[in-house]
């Protein structure tokens, strides 16, 4: 008993920030703390530690004040998320049968891509006067509202949303239709007297999102977008409540799990300021989202590792507080299957069944760190906001290709940390699958513009460069018959070459080339002997710094006079003045953790291709 009575009695003294950071800085080795920071691509320096004293100011409960902890009291518990997935179909027969099934299967929102042919009442068969509607109209918002009024007699019963953001369309096209602006400003105001409860106008984000756009500039495009909406709404009469109600937000998710949950935390911050200073009342400054997992984060190749990342982001959007959600299959780049669109609905319904998400009141609030990193997104996001304006407005800033220049640095940000492998990504540029299949890519419908009135945003993936590595080559390996490759000379015992062989594995993987690894090697004519039998040109030196140092060098000379095509790379970095001599040599290219993976393999692959090209004239 006096044991646990001492038990009883323990208490832990009380710790410091100074005193996790001694103890940080042990483990780092003497280093300073502040080298575990890191700085996002939004500019913001997120630190290692978050503590009391960064607790931030929050509202006592959701529905309150800025509405970043979500626009209803008790959140998800009485009004859950809409699981909105985006139905795909060949014919109007297959959509009614679908649509059918997913209602049994847990879908609460009706959503589908839309097309001129399509007659409501008869797909629907009922279900509109149940659930909500889920829809980003696109091109077709017009036609489709127009046959909406013309096929119901009472609208009442429609809810949810069909609405499109042509300023984005406009975007990715790089032309301003005005007369198209014109038209639907009219059409969304007759609309409202069929269909009251029925959201008519999209805010929407993907396009600046899938062009490499940050957090904080796919907000503050949100605010300047949804500016211009609104104020064409209240220049054509109708009061800022009802332009309010007719209005919701669609915003891409990412994989940086935080940011982009608070990126909808702080999409809400900013729109109730907007409604305030608008002078809106406060029930009405709540700002409805609809969330979609990115495609800009997706990949063709080892799709199934998207399962995990769409799980990530869905995750993300649950917490961030959306209103709708869709989670794409897995193999929506290549089409998706009725597998696998039915793995992405149960993402999903996981989350709300055995998470329990929609149980628990704003899951993320309170955070020191979240609620920080949603205030810096806010003031950030404000500030780019301010920029927008003061360029003229979200359509100026399009044609003067001001907005698009601002994403562009942003996306070249990222673009060049995939391809030096500083950012992974999953099957792609690490633990790429050489004996998996080349798939064929589905290929998106784009609409052309008649004319280009400025640079339109790309619609890109950040695996993109990869993958058409991949189809390279494949091929190449269609052309030659052989899968290209390059021959690993290890030198000496397993202990010395693995790992840099392994990192050359790897490296060489991502753009879909073969590893041909030698025995060790320890004499020239061990090297010799590997190279006769070698189907390929190309040949990696693996190994020590000690090792090149001592043998490499006249190895390297012996084999170059004997068999002058071949193209010899070094894995590793030598010291500055040690390099000339390698290239003198015979080498073409170190190989090593700093290089640029996509630019270097893109390279190889280009010689391998004048290489064959070679052999087959002679």
């Amino acid at each position: 008993m006096r044991s646990l009575e001492n038990i009883r009695n323990q208490s832990f003294p009380v710790k410091t920030i100074d005193d996790w950071k001694e103890q940080a800085e042990k483990s780092l080795k003497g280093k300073k703390a502040e080298l575990l920071q890191s700085t996002t691509y939004e500019d913001i320096v997120l630190k290692p530690l978050y503590t009391e004293q960064d607790e931030q100011q929050v509202p006592d409960y959701p529905g309150g004040s800025d509405f970043r902890r979500g626009i209803a009291p008790l959140g998800y518990v009485t009004d859950e998320w809409k699981v909105a997935q985006k139905i795909s179909y060949q014919t109007p027969e297959e959509l009614k049968q679908k649509l059918q099934m997913a209602i049994e299967k847990g879908q609460t929102a009706l959503s589908f891509e839309v097309s001129k042919n399509n007659s409501f009442p008869d797909l629907l068969a009922g279900l509109e006067k149940k659930y909500p509607f889920a829809i980003n109209a696109r091109w077709e918002q017009n036609d489709i509202l127009k046959n909406l009024a013309g096929q119901y007699s009472d609208g009442t019963n429609l809810t949810g949303y069909i609405g499109n953001d042509p300023v984005s369309l406009f975007a990715e096209v790089g032309s301003i239709q005005e007369e198209l602006l014109k038209e639907r400003t009219s059409q969304i105001l007759q609309a409202d007297g069929k269909f009251p409860d029925l959201r008519t106008v999209l805010v929407d984000t993907t396009s600046y999102h899938n062009g490499g756009a940050n957090a904080v500039q796919e907000l503050g495009i949100a605010a300047a977008t949804g500016v211009y909406y609104l104020q064409e709404l209240l220049d054509n009469g109708m009061n800022i409540e009802k332009a309010l109600s007719k209005m919701i937000f669609q915003f891409s998710i990412g994989s940086n799990f935080f940011m982009e949950l608070s990126k909808l935390r702080a999409a809400r911050v900013l729109w109730m300021r907007i409604a305030e200073l608008y002078g809106a009342e406060a029930e009405a400054r709540g700002m409805q989202i609809a969330a979609t997992t990115s495609s800009f984060t997706k990949t063709v190749f080892d799709h199934h590792v998207n399962i995990l990342r769409s799980a990530n982001e869905a995750f993300a959007a649950v917490l961030g507080g959306a209103q709708y959600l869709h989670v794409d299959p897995f193999n929506e780049l290549t089409g998706p299957t009725s597998f696998s669109e039915r793995i992405a609905r149960n993402i999903q319904l996981i989350l709300k069944e055995e998470a329990h998400l929609q149980k628990v009141v704003d899951p993320a609030g309170g955070s020191w760190y979240v609620e920080t990193l949603t205030n810096q997104l806010a003031e950030s996001a404000w500030e780019f906001f301010k920029e927008i304006e003061a360029e003229g407005g979200i359509l100026e800033t399009l044609k003067s290709n001001w907005l698009q220049q601002q994403i562009a640095t942003v996306y070249e940000k990222k673009n060049l940390d995939i391809q030096t492998r500083k950012q992974s990504i999953v099957g792609t540029n690490v633990y790429a699958k050489l004996d998996e299949a080349v798939p064929s890519q589905n290929q998106p419908i784009k609409i052309a513009a008649a004319t280009k009135d400025f640079e339109a945003i790309p619609q890109r993936r950040l695996a993109g460069p990869y993958e058409e590595l991949r189809f390279k080559a494949n091929l190449l390996q269609e052309k030659t018959g052989a899968a290209p490759s390059v021959g690993m000379l290890c030198l000496g015992e397993l202990k010395q070459y693995k790992p840099r062989l392994d990192f050359m594995k790897g490296f060489l993987a991502a753009g879909g080339i073969h590893p041909a690894e030698s025995k060790p090697v320890h004499t020239i004519e061990d090297a010799r002997q590997f190279i006769i039998d070698l189907k390929t040109n190309f040949v990696c030196i693996c190994g020590t710094n000690e090792q090149y140092e001592q043998t490499g060098h006249d190895m390297l000379t012996a084999l170059k006079s004997e068999f002058p095509n071949l193209i010899f790379l070094l894995a590793g970095l030598p010291e500055k003045e040690l390099q000339a001599q390698w290239y003198e040599e015979g080498v073409k290219q170190f190989i090593h953790v700093k290089s640029n993976c996509c630019e270097t393999i893109d390279e190889i692959l280009s010689d391998m291709e004048v290489n064959s090209l070679e052999q087959t004239k002679a």
